[in-house]
């Protein structure tokens, strides 16, 4: 059988736990499959008229990085329409933005906003410096952590906020002394509130810039996605871009489970299960269990120094434990969102009461912290951990003068994002980015897991040093790993025959380069069910 492609490069690299000796160097490909993994006697024997052979000399060929946590459609379209903070350090640079913006701007209209540092306000965030900066403007900021929003007195008379709303989960709108709003909404239900206030986005503005996105995700080396949600209008985005092509990535996608949500609600999840497309499909769901730690919405088992950080999203805890048992039953996986102890607690009890689904294991998100005690527990009960390696090293600081260390006090911030003791305690640690809370570039993620520091800043301290990784770990974190997760260990994740053609081709071989010198690597290739998307490579005659 003759095969379609073949690809050809110095070195075959699958990222085992050992070291492999002499390594094959060509992969012949039929029907999007791998047919053949071998030596240049491959292009004489698979190589015919209609084969297409690409040559990358002194390149390495690596199994396609999957980023295990993004968040690639509301994230395209919030980075396209919203003002990007980034850098953002001071409350100054936020309103020199905010102007920038107004200038661009035709007539009064919404300022929206995302990766808003909340480390810029003295104190808990308000929306009143935004008032005497922009008084009338309507104007809504989403933090860095995507849990909150800063909006101005403006926004919230537009939309008659009054401070006395009520939600299903632990979801609210912050008063004051004087019990009106403060402009900080914090959580999901809340914040949809706001949303539901924002300017509408054309379906072909959606779709563009979601292609946008996911090629120049695909130019970074990244062949496959884990999406953590499936809202409106993900659907409707996928299959516009698949009418005119393919996806530019392969995305697997788990919809969000609200909290304190009903079993109607969780049996139109499980409905969702069959929607798919060439390169995308609906597998698994996402629980919230609790928020996040900067804003004191995560579930510790101690509160912060604020009395804070101590409750779960889910005020329901047995009705968190009861829809873990549903999905399980329904053989759909399941991720939780658990950052503080107490949540990786319940979710790891939770698992191991109800056992896993057939399909893929359930995991836990972002673990930020937790006690020696839980380590243990990821492997004995097969829970894969999903952690996010720009989180650690660029929401928090060596020396703990960060909202989120000074919040939950130096024990704790002592454990954060224990990525070597999960892997020392045999635990699967699939690597992501949570775009776009954190880098979407996933060489970025793959140096800083190796450094604990953020590569490009080579005089930061680095957070925590003892939870470094080695390369390999590394790469296998963003290869084997995210396969394991979504119970397709053995079809990706690795270059070996019947294994589907996700590939990635590096310029030099990762385990021969700093950490530093892996974030600028080259990507001379992706290939994706057997399709080139882009190459550098010179092409032979078969």
């Amino acid at each position: 059988m003759n095969a379609d492609l073949i690809v050809r490069a110095a070195r075959i690299e699958n990222f085992d736990a050992a070291p492999a000796g002499p390594t094959a160097t060509v992969v012949a490909v039929h029907d999007g499959r791998i047919v053949a993994v071998g030596g240049d006697h491959l292009v004489r024997e698979r190589a015919g008229a209609a084969t297409r052979v690409l040559d990358f000399p002194g390149a390495t060929l690596v199994p396609g990085l999957t980023d295990s946590h993004a968040h690639p459609v509301w994230g395209a379209i919030e980075v396209g329409t919203g003002l990007d903070l980034g850098g953002a350090g001071t409350l100054d640079e936020v309103c020199a933005r905010i102007a920038g913006r107004l200038a661009e701007q035709r007539g009064p209209a919404w300022v929206t906003g995302f990766d808003l540092d909340v480390n810029v306000f003295d104190g808990e965030p308000t929306g009143q410096p935004l008032e005497h900066r922009f008084p009338g403007v309507p104007i809504s900021l989403m933090t860095r952590d995507a849990h909150s929003l800063v909006i101005s007195p403006a926004a919230i008379d537009r939309m008659g906020l009054t401070g006395a709303e009520t939600f299903d989960d632990a979801s609210r709108i912050v008063v004051g002394p004087d019990g009106r709003p403060t402009g900080f909404v914090l959580e999901l239900q809340a914040m949809d509130l706001v949303f539901a206030h924002y300017p509408d986005v054309p379906l072909a503005d959606a779709v563009r810039h979601v292609t946008d996105r996911l090629r120049t995700f695909a130019a970074t080396g990244l062949t496959g996605l884990h999406a953590l949600d499936f809202a409106s209008p993900s659907e409707e985005v996928y299959r516009a871009i698949e009418r005119e092509g393919d996806l530019p990535v392969r995305v697997r996608c788990s919809p969000l489970v609200p909290a304190d949500s009903t079993r109607e609600d969780w049996e139109a999840v499980v409905a969702q299960q069959r929607l798919a497309g060439r390169r995308w499909h609906v597998a698994g769901a996402k629980f919230m269990l609790d928020g996040t730690a900067d804003n004191g919405s995560a579930w510790f088992e101690h509160p912060d120094v604020f009395g804070q950080n101590r409750l779960p999203l889910w005020k329901d805890v047995e009705g968190y434990r009861e829809a873990v048992r549903f999905f399980t039953e329904h053989d759909v996986p399941t991720a939780t969102h658990a950052i503080g102890d107490q949540a990786v607690r319940t979710a790891l009890d939770a698992i191991e009461e109800t056992g896993h689904a057939p399909s893929a294991p359930h995991r836990i998100e972002h673990v930020e912290s937790i006690p020696d005690d839980l380590l243990p527990r990821f492997a004995a009960l097969g829970v894969v951990a999903g952690l996010q390696p720009v989180h650690a090293t660029r929401m928090t600081k060596a020396d703990r003068s960060d909202n989120w260390s000074h919040r939950i006090g130096p024990e704790r911030a002592a454990h954060g994002w224990r990525t070597r003791d999960l892997l020392d305690h045999g635990a699967v640690v699939a690597l992501g980015s949570d775009w776009p809370i954190g880098i979407g570039d996933p060489r970025t993620a793959l140096s800083d897991a190796q450094l604990r520091r953020p590569v490009e800043e080579p005089a930061t301290l680095p957070v925590q040093p003892g939870q470094r990784i080695s390369a390999r770990e590394a790469y296998a974190g963003m290869t084997r790993s995210p396969a394991i997760a979504a119970g397709s260990a053995g079809r990706l994740g690795r270059i070996a025959p019947g294994y589907l053609a996700d590939l990635t081709v590096f310029a030099r071989n990762p385990l021969d380069l700093s950490p530093e010198q892996q974030a600028d690597n080259p990507v001379l290739a992706t290939v994706v069910d057997g399709s080139v998307l882009h190459h550098t490579a010179q092409e032979c005659a078969s």
